[in-house]
């Protein structure tokens, strides 16, 4: 099934529209929450003052203890309100344009999950079904997109790297 998924070209297509619709949803929330000025206080304030419950008690103890730690009880938020921002807008750039794929897929799924653990449903869910296809799509997730050229590029770099060689520029592009 995953070769399938990786390897046909009528999954390249499928692949290219649920990214192109997720890209395209990331981009402008991302967008929308730049040019808003969001701040993510009020949602993470909620988050510390009422985690998500399971029926023993707090289902993530952990993640709201994180959040303390991390905004200072929930009285600094401007670097989550800037991460999320801009998380949201690049995730949504790499998706939509197809550039680097996999890692914005990934991040996106990051995203999701931070939002489902602050107690957040929204959306969510549906979301980190697509991004996980896409991941197991693997390279054909983005292969009507710039990963197209923008991945074999950077599998000679690295490859160069890897082997010690130096940086051959024509070699690179080819």
């Amino acid at each position: 099934m995953i070769n399938f998924l990786r390897t046909n070209k009528v999954c390249t297509a499928l692949l290219t529209i649920i990214r192109v619709w997720l890209g395209y949803n990331w981009t402008i929330d991302g967008f929308q929450k730049i040019t808003s000025q969001f701040s993510a206080h009020g949602f993470i304030n909620n988050a510390i003052a009422h985690p998500v419950q399971s029926p023993t008690g707090f289902a993530f103890p952990w993640y709201t203890a994180f959040l303390k730690l991390m905004t200072g009880n929930g009285a600094h938020t401007a670097m989550f309100s800037f991460l999320v921002s801009w998380g949201e807008l690049l995730v949504g750039l790499g998706l939509l344009f197809g550039t680097l794929t996999l890692l914005a897929a990934f991040f996106g799924l990051f995203l999701n999950f931070a939002y489902l653990l602050a107690g957040t449903v929204s959306i969510n869910p549906t979301y980190i079904i697509l991004e996980f296809i896409i991941l197991l799509g693997g390279f054909n997730s983005a292969k009507i997109g710039l990963d197209y050229w923008v991945t074999p590029f950077f599998r000679n770099l690295i490859g160069n790297r890897h082997h010690g060689k130096d940086l051959d520029f024509n070699r690179v592009m080819k």
